[in-house]
């Protein structure tokens, strides 16, 4: 997954059976925008979701959330993630990286409920903003140099 070209937008994926959250970086590679979150029931739809989002967006890199559990081992759904961060390289391209997403959801979460977000609300931004919280993370450890 690593060696391709990988300079240009990032778009980070927290995912799940249902529902995959997205976040975008900006031109810049500064500030992660969350999005809607996707269909995650149907893979190759998905792939296919994906493929054009980066066509459309110039996303040149992937994140795939990586859920380790908090001794940071590997379980089943860190190996899902790790399955499909595979297949959306070989099924896009670019550059797909898994980043360790422990507790995100749980941060976006709370950060959702102290902005007065109602639970409905939370129920349908968490997912996204879940996924921005992976993608800013990384955006702030590249220090400004998007995703080289």
């Amino acid at each position: 997954m690593a060696g391709q070209h990988c300079s240009g937008r990032v778009a980070a994926l927290d995912l799940g059976k249902v529902r995959v959250g997205l976040a975008i970086s900006d031109e810049l590679g500064l500030f992660a925008h969350p999005r809607p979150a996707l269909d995650g029931r149907h893979r190759p739809a998905l792939l296919a979701a994906l493929a054009l989002l980066a066509a459309e967006e110039g996303v040149a890199t992937f994140l795939v959330g990586l859920p380790l559990d908090l001794s940071g081992r590997q379980g089943p759904a860190a190996r899902r993630a790790a399955r499909f961060a595979a297949d959306l390289a070989a099924a896009t391209g670019l550059c797909v990286r898994l980043v360790d997403e422990r507790l995100t959801t749980v941060q976006a979460t709370r950060e959702l409920r102290a902005a007065g977000a109602s639970r409905r609300r939370i129920g349908q931004r968490v997912d996204g903003a879940a996924a921005a919280l992976i993608l800013q993370q990384w955006l702030d450890g590249q220090g400004g140099t998007g995703a080289g």
